[in-house]
C-alpha cells in the first residue's frame, strides 16, 4: 500500500496531469506544468495526507517510522504533522494562487531533500525508508530544477 501511494502521488498522478494539461494547452511551458503538478501532488496531497495521519494516528508514525513505542512521542509526531499540513496546504493552494507555486515548490522540495539526508544517515533503513529515500531524492531534484528554472 505504501509503495502504491508513493507511486500514485509522486509519479503517476502528476505525470498524467502534466500530460493532460499539455494536451489541453499545446505550447504551454513543460517546466511550468511539471512544477505545477508535482507541487500539487507531491507537496500538496502527499504532505497534507501525511499531516492528517500524523495528527489522527500519531502512534503509527511513532512506532512504524521512528520505532518509538512511548506515547510521550505522540506530541512530537503531531508537531511534525502540523508542519506537513502547512506545507501541504501551500502546495494544494498553489493551484488557486499561482503566485504561491515557486515558494511551495521550493519549501516542499527542500523538505524532501532534508528528509532524504535523514534517511541516508540512518544505516538500518527498512524497505519503506528505502522507498522514501528514493522518492524524496527524485522529488527534491525535480522541484530544485523547477525552482531554479522558473521563478515567478
Amino acid at each position: 500500500m505504501y509503495l502504491a501511494t508513493i507511486l500514485l502521488l509522486m509519479l503517476i498522478f502528476p505525470s498524467l496531469a502534466v500530460g493532460l494539461d499539455l494536451w489541453a494547452h499545446p505550447g504551454a511551458s513543460l517546466m511550468l506544468l511539471i512544477g505545477k503538478w508535482f507541487t500539487f501532488f507531491a507537496v500538496g496531497l502527499r504532505l497534507f495526507a501525511a499531516g492528517i495521519r500524523q495528527n489522527l494516528q500519531p502512534a503509527f508514525t511513532a512506532s512504524a517510522i521512528f520505532k518509538i513505542e512511548d506515547p510521550k512521542a505522540f506530541g512530537l509526531v503531531r508537531e511534525i504533522g502540523f508542519g506537513n499540513l502547512a506545507m501541504g496546504a501551500a502546495g494544494l493552494l498553489s493551484l488557486a494562487f499561482p503566485g504561491w507555486l515557486s515558494a511551495a515548490a521550493f519549501t516542499g522540495g527542500l523538505y524532501y531533500g532534508l528528509a532524504a539526508v535523514g534517511h541516508v544517515l540512518k544505516p538500518d533503513r527498512g524497505a519503506k525508508e528505502q522507498i522514501a529515500l528514493v522518492s524524496d531524492v527524485l522529488i527534491f531534484v525535480l522541484l530544485l530544477v523547477f525552482a531554479v528554472m522558473y521563478r515567478s
